[in-house]
């Protein structure tokens, strides 16, 4: 995910936002889409920082339409359609906003300047019990569009499945229609999948306690 902000706000840096006495609005649909859920993590990970969001917009392209009306200033969203679709294609051009941090593992190499939320961790010495909660509140965006086998599927056949996935993602048709469509093709394997999901799910009670006070606001 990223967090952009209006380049014309008083906000360059996340610190900017931490150590402000007066915070941002930013834009979300309701308590249980994603911007809602990251601005109350970064709340609950980056104290004192505070994010005023403003709820109720039917959808993200009436949120961005509120960002170029200055009804709301920012906004937390999916990466992917950032760099793949309008209005973000203009305002990167025209630099109608700025990235504040970006949640993957790495710097994205579209926005090489922005960091990455575990470096704003280490910054700022955030303890490990709250790197958790980040870590289980941003799991499905970490698990991005995974595929499924059935239960009960033997071992065998699971190990077919992951290599015929991982060959198809090779395939050249493939790439240029994904490249043609400004899709990411930025593919995870099964086995480090699977490594994830029992590191996400082994959590102490705490971390527990603290992803649901986010989940239930």
């Amino acid at each position: 995910m990223i967090f952009y902000i209006r380049t014309d706000a008083p906000y360059k840096t996340i610190y900017d936002v931490k150590n402000s006495k007066e915070p941002p609005k930013c834009g979300s649909t309701g308590t249980v889409s994603t911007d809602f859920i990251l601005a109350r993590m970064l709340e609950e990970t980056l104290p004192p920082l505070k994010i005023i969001t403003v709820l109720g917009y039917p959808g993200g392209s009436e949120i961005d339409l509120a960002v170029e009306k200055g009804e709301v200033i920012c906004r937390g969203m999916t990466a992917s359609p950032y760099f793949g679709r309008e209005p973000f294609i203009s305002w990167d051009k025209k630099k109608f906003v700025r990235i504040l941090l970006f949640t993957g593992d790495k710097r994205d190499e579209r926005i090489p300047d922005v960091p990455t939320l575990r470096e704003i961790f280490d910054k700022e010495k955030v303890p490990e019990s709250s790197r958790r909660v980040a870590d289980v509140i941003l799991a499905a965006e970490s698990f991005g569009r995974p595929i499924f086998a059935g239960p009960g599927t033997a071992p065998e056949h699971t190990k077919q499945l992951r290599s015929a996935f991982e060959q198809s993602l090779k395939d050249p048709e493939l790439l240029a229609e994904a490249k043609q469509g400004r899709m990411d093709v930025d593919p995870a394997s099964g086995e480090n999948l699977e490594k994830l999901a029992n590191r996400i799910l082994d959590q102490p009670p705490d971390v527990i306690a603290r992803v649901k006070k986010i989940l239930s606001n």
